[in-house]
């Protein structure tokens, strides 16, 4: 397995056909903000966290950080993706080690069901294909979310499993650029 400290972050920005992944500005805070604080963006991570305490804790600069992308449309953030190390403690891997990346992102309300989410993540895994060929990338959603799960099969992750976390049915699913080897 390439190591993380091989890959050079942030990368150029991603363009797609209408988007810009890039690294997190100063510029972004008030829609990291409104992300965190919508409760329809929370209702399958856990919910909403307090404006509040978001005005208070989040950085000038949120998010900056290896593996985040925030997903621009028109100059705006609509969202973000994020390519972590899966928690080797969580259930759900497709390694005995652990040690996978996993998918993840959210986008504000607005931005949904116009395949944005689909059309950034394709990019991302792009991106993540050319700098760790072979590496698999998880995604975990909860399989009630059915947004996430049409996105994830737009994607071409498989299903490995299913289990019970944070009191819900999830959903883990893996995508191989390249065939697994035997």
């Amino acid at each position: 397995m390439t190591e993380r400290g091989s890959i050079a972050w942030p990368p150029a920005p991603i363009k797609t056909e209408r988007l810009v992944l890039r690294e997190s500005e100063a510029r972004d805070r008030a829609a990291f903000i409104e992300l965190f604080a919508s409760p329809e963006v929370g209702t399958y991570i856990g919910g909403p966290q307090p404006r509040d305490e978001l005005e208070r804790t989040r950085p000038e600069v949120p998010g900056r950080r290896f593996g985040l992308f925030v997903i621009e449309l028109d100059g705006s953030m609509i969202g973000m993706i994020t390519l972590d190390q899966r928690d080797a403690e969580r259930p759900g891997h497709v390694r005995p080690d652990g040690g996978e990346t996993e998918l993840g992102y959210l986008f504000l309300p607005q931005a949904w069901g116009r395949g944005y989410a689909a059309e950034a993540c394709a990019a991302a895994l792009g991106w993540f294909a050319d700098a760790l060929p072979g590496e698999p990338v998880v995604l975990c959603t909860q399989a009630a979310n059915d947004r996430s799960m049409r996105v994830a099969a737009k994607l071409g992750f498989t299903e490995v499993e299913r289990f019970e976390e944070y009191g819900a049915e999830q959903w883990f699913g893996v995508w191989y650029s390249l065939p697994p080897s035997p």
